[in-house]
C-alpha cells in the first residue's frame, strides 16, 4: 500500500472491542509498548492540531477508554472509575511515551474482564432464579449512553443489572407474543413456536458475550487503548490493529476473496448462512444452503477443525477469508437436518460485491407536456477503489453508466447519495468533473496552513442536464465533497435531510511498523489513521460540522436520530479559508429555486407518506428525549397496542392507495434497469424490484419479517426518490419555459 498517496476519507464505523482475557497468539511477538510509543510521537507530530501530550490530555485518554469499553456504564462502578482515574488519569501519557503502555493496558483490561465476568455471572444467576413479575411501576433508561455517571457501588450496579435483565426478559416475551398474535391473525404458523424458552435464549446470549470477552488477545488489548488515545484527538483519528486493517481494506474494495456467503451470529453460538453471493464459490458448489449453520472450520484444509461456537463473528469471517484458489473445509449443520453435521470443502475465489457497485435506472415518463422525459437515477453506495491495485474504480464505473444514459437520451438525473459514507478522494475528484467540467473541486488545508486545490480536468461536462442530489445525515466525507461541489457550481439541487453528516477532515494512514526499532516484529504493528488535513469547499467554507445543507428539505428516515459530526466527542471546529477564484457558478438554479421550493412544499403537504414520516420523526424524537422504558407488562402492552393500531390503520390505507399508485405508475412510468452488466446490452431490461434484489445475492427469508404486512412502495420508488424525480421534472419544465 502506498501510504503517502492514498487518503482515507470514508466515514467508517468501527465497533468498540470488549477487552477481556488475554490469550496467547502469534501476535505476542509484536512489542506493543514500542507501537504505543511510536504512535504517540506520530500523533503529536502528524495530527492537524499538533497537540502535545499533557496531564489534561492524559485524563481525556482515560475518559475515552472508559467510554469505549463501557459505553452504557454497566460494568464499572463509580468507585472503579475513581480508582482508575487516580492511578492512570494523569499518567497514561507517561506510560505511552516511556514504552510501558502495556502495563497500564493489561491492568485496566484485567479489571474490565473481572467486572464483566462478575456482571454476566450475576445476570445468569438472575435468569436461573426467575421470579420476575413485570408488575412494578418502574421505568429504566432506554439508552444508558446518556447517563453522566457510573453506578456508585456494587449495590447500585446490581440493581441496574436486575432491571436490565428484567427488561430483556419482558422485551423478548412481548416480541414472542406479538409474533404469535400476528401469525394467528394471518392464519400462518408461529415461526417462534419451537424457540427455546426465553430465559434459555438469554442465557445463550450471555454465553456468547462471555466467550467473546474470553477470546480477547494482546493485540485486542493494545488496540482498545491505542484507539482510545487516537480518538481523543478527533473522532476520525484512530488506531487499527492488523486485523482491522485487513477488514478496512476489504470494506473499501468492491470485491473480496472468500466463499461468497453472508454470515450472522446466532444466540446458540453457531454462525448462520444469511446470504449467498450469486456466482461465488458457495453458490457454484450448491452444497451450502441458506440458513445452514457453520459450527467448525478447517481454514487451510489441513485436517484440523476449529470449533467456532460462540466465536466472535469478525474472527469467523477472518477464518473463512483467504487467498485465491486455497481450500477451506466447513462443518455444517444443514437447515433441513439440524443436528446432522456434514463436511463441505470449498475453493476460495474473488467474489465481486456487485450490490455495492454503482448502478442506475432510467425512468421514462409518459404523458409529459413536452413529450417523453427520461430521468436517470444514479445510486452510489460508496466511492470505492481497489486498494490492492485492482482495476475496479467507482469513477470509471460511473462514467460507463453516464455514457449509456447519454446514448439513452436521459434529460435529467437524480444522484442518490443517501447512506453513502464516503470513500476515495481521487474517485470524487474525477467524478465531479463529469458534471462540472474543468475546475477546482475541493480545497485541502494542512496543519501548516498550506492549501492544495484538487481540480477536475475534464474539458467539458459528460452529463449536461439538470441534477438533483439526494442526501441524508449518513451521507458523509467524500459524499459531502461531491454534493458541495455540485451545489457550489450551481449544477445540482441538494434535497433531503437538513444537512449531510459534517465530516470535513482527511485521514492519512501511517504504517507504525516503519517507525519501530530495527529487528522489531513489524507485521502486526497496525496503522495510525491520523487526521492531517481539512476539506474546504470551493467558496471557502468547510464541510466540517456544518456538512452540506439541503436546498429543499424532506422528512427523511434519518431525521429523527442523533446523527452527525456535531454529536461526536472531540469534533474539530468549523472554519473558513479564502475562496477559489477560477470557477464559474451557473446562476440558473438560483433563479429556479424559489419556484422549485414552492412546488415541492405543495407536493410534500399532499404526500400522505411524507406526512406519516413527519409524524414518525416527531414520535421518535420524543421517545429519544424521554429515554424511558417501562418494566410493567401492562403498560408496555398498552403502548404496543397503540403503536399496532396506528400501524394497521396506516397499512390499510396504504394497501388501497398503493394499489392505485401501482396502476398510475404503470401508465406514467417505464423503468429500465442499468447495472454495469447491462452497459453493452442492445436493449436495457425493464426493472423488476423483486427479481433485481436477488440478482447479486440470494438472501435467507426471515420468518418473523414475513408477518409484517406493510405494503412495499410501488415500482421500488420510495417517497424521497419520487420527490427527487418530481424536482428534476420541475427543473426541465423551467428550462423549457425559459428557452
Amino acid at each position: 500500500m502506498n501510504t503517502h498517496s492514498f487518503r482515507w476519507i470514508r466515514l467508517t464505523a468501527f465497533s468498540a472491542l470488549a477487552a477481556a482475557a488475554i490469550t496467547s497468539c502469534a501476535s505476542a511477538a509484536t512489542d506493543f509498548n514500542q507501537v504505543g510509543k511510536q504512535m504517540s510521537l506520530l500523533l503529536q507530530n502528524f495530527h492537524f492540531s499538533r497537540k502535545e501530550f499533557s496531564d489534561d490530555l492524559s485524563n481525556k485518554f482515560l475518559e475515552t477508554y472508559l467510554r469505549k469499553v463501557d459505553p452504557s456504564k454497566i460494568f464499572f462502578t463509580q468507585q472503579d472509575v475513581d480508582a482508575l482515574k487516580k492511578k492512570y488519569g494523569r499518567e497514561l501519557d507517561d506510560y505511552l511515551m516511556s514504552g510501558q503502555m502495556m502495563d497500564a493496558a493489561k491492568a485496566m483490561h484485567a479489571l474490565y474482564r473481572q467486572r464483566a465476568m462478575q456482571r454476566i455471572a450475576y445476570a445468569r444467576d438472575l435468569l436461573k432464579q426467575g421470579g420476575f413479575t413485570f408488575t412494578q411501576d418502574k421505568t429504566i433508561e432506554r439508552s444508558r449512553r446518556k447517563i453522566d455517571s457510573w453506578p456508585k457501588d456494587e449495590a447500585e450496579m446490581q440493581q441496574v443489572w436486575k432491571d436490565m435483565v428484567e427488561e430483556q426478559l419482558l422485551s423478548e416475551t412481548l416480541r414472542r407474543e406479538t409474533v404469535a398474535r400476528l401469525a394467528k391473525e394471518q392464519n400462518k404458523p408461529d415461526p417462534l413456536a419451537n424457540e427455546k424458552p426465553v430465559e434459555e435464549k438469554l442465557l445463550m446470549r450471555y454465553e456468547r458475550i462471555q466467550r467473546n470477552i474470553q477470546e480477547t488477545d494482546l493485540e485486542d488489548v493494545a488496540e482498545t487503548l491505542l484507539s482510545a488515545v487516537a480518538l481523543t484527538y478527533d473522532p476520525h483519528t484512530d488506531y487499527m490493529g492488523a486485523r482491522q486493517v485487513d477488514r478496512f481494506k476489504i470494506s473499501m474494495s468492491p470485491e473480496l476473496t472468500g466463499i461468497g456467503a453472508l454470515l450472522g451470529g446466532e444466540d446458540d453460538g453457531s454462525t448462520k448462512i444469511n446470504g449467498i453471493v450469486v456466482g461465488g464459490p458457495a453458490d457454484k458448489s450448491g452444497e451450502l444452503k441458506l440458513n445452514d449453520r457453520i459450527v467448525a472450520i478447517d481454514s487451510n484444509n489441513t485436517g484440523e477443525m476449529v470449533d467456532i461456537l460462540f466465536m466472535k463473528l469478525d474472527k469467523v469471517v477472518d477464518m473463512i477469508r483467504g487467498s485465491e484458489n486455497s481450500q477451506i473445509r466447513l462443518k455444517v449443520e444443514p437447515a433441513d437436518a439440524p443436528g446432522q453435521a456434514k463436511i463441505i470443502t470449498l475453493t476460495r475465489s474473488k467474489v465481486p460485491l456487485k450490490d455495492e457497485l454503482a448502478k442506475a435506472e432510467i425512468i421514462e415518463l409518459n404523458g409529459a407536456p413536452d413529450g417523453q422525459n427520461r430521468i436517470g437515477v444514479l445510486s452510489l453506495p460508496s466511492f470505492y477503489a481497489d486498494m490492492d491495485g485492482g482495476d475496479r474504480r467507482c469513477a470509471a464505473d460511473v462514467k460507463k453508466l453516464l455514457e449509456r444514459m447519454n446514448r439513452e437520451k436521459v434529460d435529467g438525473l437524480v444522484i442518490d447519495l443517501r447512506n453513502n459514507g464516503g470513500g476515495s478522494l481521487e474517485e470524487v475528484r474525477l467524478m465531479t468533473g463529469f458534471f462540472t467540467g474543468r475546475g477546482p473541486v475541493v480545497q485541502i488545508k494542512d496543519t501548516r496552513g498550506n492549501v492544495d486545490v484538487k481540480t477536475a480536468n475534464n474539458r467539458e461536462k459528460l452529463f449536461k442536464g439538470p441534477i438533483v442530489v439526494l442526501i441524508n445525515k449518513l451521507s458523509a466525507s467524500a459524499s459531502e465533497i461531491l454534493a458541495a461541489a455540485l451545489q457550489d457550481y450551481g449544477r445540482a439541487v441538494i434535497v433531503g435531510d437538513t444537512s449531510t453528516f459534517g465530516k470535513g477532515t482527511v485521514q492519512q494512514p501511517v504504517d507504525i511498523g516503519q517507525y519501530l526499532p530495527y529487528f522489531s516484529a513489524r507485521d502486526r504493528a497496525g496503522l495510525l489513521k491520523v487526521t492531517t488535513q481539512k476539506f474546504y469547499r470551493v467558496p471557502g467554507g468547510s464541510t466540517q460540522l456544518k456538512g452540506v445543507e439541503s436546498d429543499i428539505q424532506l422528512p427523511t428516515a434519518t431525521a429523527a436520530f442523533e446523527l452527525g459530526e456535531e454529536i461526536l466527542d472531540y469534533a474539530m471546529p468549523y472554519d473558513q479559508i479564502p475562496p477559489c477564484h477560477n470557477y464559474k457558478k451557473d446562476s440558473a438554479i438560483a433563479g429556479m429555486l424559489p419556484a422549485l421550493k414552492a412546488a415541492s412544499a405543495e407536493r410534500v403537504e399532499k404526500d400522505r407518506d411524507l406526512q406519516i414520516a413527519k409524524e414518525d420523526i416527531a414520535m421518535m424524537k420524543q421517545r429519544i428525549k424521554d429515554n424511558k422504558l417501562s418494566l410493567n407488562k401492562k403498560v408496555r402492552e398498552q403502548e404496543n397496542a397503540s403503536l399496532e393500531e396506528r400501524r394497521k390503520s396506516i397499512n390499510q390505507e396504504r394497501k388501497t392507495r398503493f394499489a392505485q399508485m401501482a396502476k398510475d405508475d404503470a401508465a406514467k412510468y417505464k423503468i429500465y434497469r442499468l447495472t454495469l452488466d447491462d452497459i453493452n446490452a442492445p436493449e436495457l431490461p425493464l426493472a423488476n424490484p423483486e427479481k433485481d434484489n436477488e440478482q447479486f445475492m440470494h438472501v435467507a427469508e426471515d420468518p418473523t419479517a414475513e408477518l409484517d404486512d406493510s405494503p412495499e412502495y410501488p415500482s421500488g420508488l420510495d417517497p424521497e426518490l419520487r420527490e427527487g424525480i418530481n424536482i428534476v421534472q420541475d427543473m426541465l419544465k423551467q428550462q423549457t419555459s425559459t428557452k
